[in-house]
């Protein structure tokens, strides 16, 4: 069975790593990502993890794809990957000292075009950011390629208060709920390949 991971994250790749789990093939999806009017987050997600997921089946229709996407959710207000070092610093402004939604859909699809899917939440609470963490971190350059313009798993931990839910949600996958999917589609996990 060919898996092949329809994203260019190296943190999904890492992750899957971390349960023994190493794709067959990289193929990022390169599908329209605008939200559309009205759309709330979690639907966004799903919406766009399975038009990546579908978007790569369509060329390997007798391999097991997975889709996912990322996003940081203030309210209703969906902060997605900053466009530049200013952008990151207003979504980083908007998340001082408050607590925000990091939504990962997850997306499947088997051969003959099943597909199944999981959406994972998980609350985080920033700590109130001085102006030179702000600057210092987007000198470091971390914010580039992330929903909501920080990565947890490097400098801006130290932002952290509290984090309820998947840590690797927050990484950009939620292992728990992917294994069950690609579990359920017949792919085995390799524990003695694990990172």
């Amino acid at each position: 069975m060919v898996f092949i991971l329809a994203s260019a994250s190296p943190r999904r790749k890492d992750l899957l790593a971390q349960v023994g789990v190493t794709p067959d093939k990289i193929i990022p999806a390169d599908i329209d990502e605008t939200w559309r009017a009205g759309e709330l987050p979690q639907a966004y997600a799903l919406r766009m993890a399975s038009e990546k997921a579908a978007a790569v089946a369509a060329k390997f229709s007798n391999d097991v794809v997975l889709g996912a996407d990322t996003i940081v959710c203030v309210g209703r207000r969906i902060l997605g990957k900053p466009t530049d070092a200013k952008d990151s610093a207003r979504m980083l402004k908007l998340l001082s000292g408050r607590r925000h939604v990091v939504c990962t859909a997850v997306a499947v699809i088997m051969p003959g075009a099943k597909l199944r899917r999981r959406v994972v939440e998980t609350t985080v609470q920033f700590k109130r950011l001085h102006e030179t963490e702000i600057t210092g971190y987007i000198a470091a350059g971390e914010w580039s390629g992330v929903a909501g313009a920080y990565a947890i798993q490097g400098r801006a931990e130290i932002f952290i208060q509290s984090i309820h839910g998947s840590y690797s949600n927050v990484v950009g996958l939620p292992l728990m709920e992917t294994c069950h999917l690609l579990s359920s589609c017949g792919l085995k996990l390799n524990w003695t390949n694990a990172a």
